[in-house]
């Protein structure tokens, strides 16, 4: 697996602003309606940030310097606690697979909700309008620890190139 890059992240921001926008386009056009982007939503992608950076926070003991015990010659280097087990290398490639996997899923949500802000720009002075605004606000923020969190843990899965015991 490579590494993300920022690359594919901001190719998969762009698609998704193109979507948001089209979708807020075309719900103007027919349905003659501002879209309307549920708070519940932005909610759930929260929890969903928050777990991954959670994740990142607890697995980070055991993912850095691969969670080996120092021998009784060596320190404990500063921050870490001698007592953390290693991950199972399962775990830990199943942990940088859900890193993976969030980033881009971030990165194509975030997109979609900047696109619905951008367009939604011209019906802030409706209550509708403004609603769906905060709320698309709100879920691109959520998209944005997200993809924060999910490359953080992402790079602490890696494994140097000389070390793959």
């Amino acid at each position: 697996m490579k590494p993300t890059r920022w690359v594919p992240l901001t190719i998969l921001l762009a698609v998704g602003v193109g979507i948001g926008w089209i979708a807020v386009d075309l719900v103007e056009r027919f349905a003659g309606r501002v879209l309307v982007v549920p708070s519940l939503a932005a909610i759930g992608l929260w929890i969903l940030a928050l777990g991954v950076l959670i994740w990142a926070l607890v697995s980070r003991g055991a993912l850095i310097g691969n969670g080996r015990r120092p021998d009784s010659s060596s320190v404990a280097p500063i921050g870490r606690d001698p007592r953390h087990r290693s991950m199972p290398p399962l775990v830990a490639a199943r942990t940088a697979a859900l890193a993976l996997a969030a980033s881009r899923t971030g990165a194509l949500i975030g997109g979609f909700y900047l696109g619905i802000a951008l367009a939604l720009t011209s019906v802030l002075g409706t209550s509708n309008g403004s609603a769906s605004f905060a709320a698309s606000i709100a879920g691109l923020l959520a998209c944005a620890v997200l993809v924060g969190a999910a490359v953080w843990l992402e790079s602490m899965c890696r494994i140097d190139e000389d070390d793959r015991d």
